[in-house]
């Protein structure tokens, strides 16, 4: 006859901090290519907000200007 569980035992499962679980879920394999992708957003981001980017971005040629937007009338001054 088996014996019987004694509560509080060493197999429940230790509840964890929330930095312990935060690592957990950022290391999972499966959220790996969403924490890659934030992290590489975040890296461009920081990157052309400093000087390094705007000489990387003086290189980009402006898009084209149509000038100033003008009023559409219809009757001509008289």
């Amino acid at each position: 006859m088996p014996q019987p569980r004694i509560a509080g035992s060493g197999s429940s499962r230790r509840s964890m901090n929330p930095f312990t679980a935060t690592y957990n879920a950022f290391v999972v394999s499966e959220n790996a290519p969403i924490v890659r992708s934030i992290t590489a957003f975040g890296f461009a981001v920081t990157f052309l907000a400093t000087g390094w980017g705007e000489y990387l971005l003086s290189f980009v040629p402006p898009l084209p200007s149509f000038g100033p937007p003008r009023l559409l009338t219809s009757a001509s001054p008289a």
